[in-house]
């Protein structure tokens, strides 16, 4: 940003964050890591872990890890040295599927554990029968003592991760969910333990046992946090696919060999090879050969792109038949795969506008509910009849248990987390998690065509021959001569003529911006637009009735010539997805108009639509151009 005639520059870090459980925890470490100098902003997510701060000026990463634990909190993995971005260190993976093994173990501990307990206690009430039976066949101080080993082996074991965190943050008097659970269940326990072993202590008539409540709390919790990180886990699998696309070597020129090298040792400059069939280790220019290149992780165009000397090639893309060679310009965190990867998880770990209100409320929740179980407690000791003070205790109790599980804090940004990683598994990207909430002011969808509402496939969809002519051995010479081409129609009649036998081919060339031409057995076959046709002397007009048909489905008339003379007229085409019609109904259903943008011509364009039943239909739009057409 530009001030006063100087330039700042600011950088963002991201810095994973462990120990967090509610809102309240989210505001420490955001006040915390605000209070830094240098810091202008820091934003926390509670779902993904991870703080976001942007820096005003250079500062040592040491002096944000400290502030985070000074509020209590840890920084997995924390090497000291210089400040080096955004990620996490190699080992974050490891730890969080420890963490989530030893929460899977806690919980089913705890559930193993939990269950005689709440079924010694809550089965006695629900059953008379099983009351008797428990009464006449335990005892009922025996049942009393089971239920206190099985809970404490609950606190002292799963549960132990609640006052681990939780009292320290009692202490240092800011209290988080964890805290809640501690005091709810100590209280609980406690209360249990003296009507276990010391009931003349408490009132006549005010001797009952809780210890199901703190193992179920405990349980309860645990479980939330379970489904949590599955959610979390699910949502990974997106970027770890998008991470999964680029491969792990390349193929790099050294001197006079070609030597393969791990992909992260390449550097800009090198020259790297590619073979049929690989995908495009980074991003680069074309120096030498050529082929076309699927680039649909990119574009989202399935139909693949020529690349000839020049042009630039991205990581990850796959290579279809050709072999080329190209000058690495863009390497590690710098391609464009880095770049989306980066651009998921931010949009993972951003706040949607109404999160700012959940957070003011939700940061203020631990402490009133600890506020409020305080005055529920002084009001049954005060006004509450006798014993004042048992009673006055299990209310207290009951407050903090029931208000234990926040989802308020977590809903929004979990909801942000499954919604973006749902998308990106279904190829859809959202560059700010903004975009989720907006979605609901949409009035237009806007979408491409190739490969969203079509196959992304080219087939041969028509075939009439001329007059004197034989369809089967059309198409075979036709196939014959593109099978020399690596465009994808030639492909798509090539596909076409699977079942049949290709004759030799001889003298094949391409004739740029109008056709291919070879010679097939004795005969000369050349095939290509209405334009090559005329230039060959030769009146496409035999076929106008064809052609025009075939213009108003949307299809971009061939020709094929054999031996001087006009043999057919030929379509290929990307065929509608079957699913499409039903989408765009659906659509329409919601109250929302459909507009199509594509490169195709506006003739093609609407024939589509009118099929479709599309609204407004943008036609002959340059790639780079559409994201300008769907923002306006």
């Amino acid at each position: 940003m530009e001030t006063s005639g100087t330039t700042r520059i600011e950088e963002t870090v991201s810095l994973p964050v462990e120990g967090m459980s509610c809102a309240s925890c989210v505001g420490r470490v955001e006040r915390a890591l605000k209070a830094v100098p240098g810091v202008a902003s820091a934003s926390v997510n509670l779902a993904t872990e991870r703080a976001e701060v942007t820096l005003s000026e250079p500062i040592e990463r040491v002096s944000l890890v400290r502030a985070i634990e000074r509020a209590g909190y840890m920084v997995p993995g924390y090497v000291p040295g210089p400040l080096e971005g955004s990620s996490e260190t190699d080992g974050a993976e490891e730890r969080r599927a420890a963490a989530d093994r030893a929460l899977r173990r806690d919980l089913l501990l705890a559930v193993a554990l939990t269950l005689p307990s709440v079924a010694l206690d809550m089965g006695t009430h629900l059953f008379p029968a099983f009351h008797h039976l428990v009464v006449r066949g335990v005892g009922l101080q025996l049942s009393w003592w089971i239920q206190f080993a099985l809970t404490t082996a609950v606190l002292i074991g799963p549960g132990q991760r609640f006052f681990r965190t939780g009292i320290p943050a009692l202490l240092r008097r800011a209290p988080d969910m964890s805290s809640l659970v501690a005091v709810g269940t100590t209280a609980a326990y406690a209360f249990s333990v003296v009507a276990t072993f010391a009931p003349s202590l408490l009132p006549e008539g005010t001797v009952h046992v809780y210890y199901e409540a703190a193992a179920l709390i405990v349980t309860l919790i645990l479980f939330g946090r379970f489904l949590e990180a599955r959610a979390k886990g699910r949502t990974s699998e997106a970027i770890k696919r998008l991470i999964g696309l680029q491969p792990k070597t390349a193929r790099v020129r050294r001197g006079r060999r070609v030597v393969e090298i791990a992909v992260a040792n390449v550097s800009p400059g090198d020259l790297v090879e590619v073979r049929p069939g690989e995908r495009v280790p980074v991003d680069g220019e074309v120096v030498e050969g050529g082929s076309f290149i699927d680039e649909s992780m990119i574009t989202g165009e399935p139909v693949p792109v020529e690349k000839r000397p020049g042009a630039r090639v991205v990581g990850g893309t796959i290579n279809q038949t050709g072999a080329f060679a190209f000058r690495a310009t863009a390497v590690g965190g710098q391609t464009v795969l880095a770049q989306i990867i980066r651009m998921v998880e931010q949009a993972q770990g951003s706040k949607l506008p109404v999160q700012a209100v959940v957070d003011k409320v939700t940061m203020w929740f631990v402490p009133a509910v600890m506020a409020a179980a305080g005055i529920t407690f002084v009001a049954w000791l005060v006004w509450g009849p006798e014993p004042a003070l048992t009673f006055g205790l299990v209310n207290a109790v009951a407050v903090l248990i029931v208000a234990c599980p926040c989802s308020m804090g977590l809903a929004t940004p979990t909801s942000i987390m499954v919604g973006t990683g749902r998308g990106a598994e279904l190829g859809v990207l959202f560059r700010k998690g903004e975009a989720l909430q907006l979605l609901q002011e949409a009035k237009v969808v806007a979408v491409d065509k190739t490969g969203t509402l079509t196959e992304g496939r080219p087939a041969l969809t028509d075939l009439e021959v001329a007059d004197g002519f034989d369809r089967v051995e059309v198409l075979a010479k036709i196939a014959a001569v593109e099978n020399n081409s690596e465009h994808p129609i030639a492909r798509a009649i090539v596909d076409a003529a699977g079942g049949l036998s290709l004759p030799v081919v001889e003298g094949f060339e391409s004739v740029t911006g109008f056709g291919v031409a070879a010679r097939v057995g004795d005969t000369r076959v050349a095939i290509g637009a209405d334009r090559y046709m005329k230039r060959l002397g030769l009146d496409p007009s035999a076929f106008a009735d064809v052609a025009r048909r075939l213009g108003d489905e949307g299809k971009t008339p061939l020709y094929a010539a054999i031996d001087g003379r006009l043999a057919c007229i030929l379509a290929v085409a990307d065929s509608i997805k079957e699913s499409t019609p039903r989408a765009i109904a659906a659509l329409h259903a919601l109250g929302l108009k459909v507009a199509m943008i594509t490169g195709d011509s506006r003739r093609t364009a609407e024939a589509i639509a009118r099929r479709l039943g599309i609204d407004e239909v943008v036609a002959e739009v340059l790639p780079r151009a559409r994201w300008r057409r769907s923002a306006g």
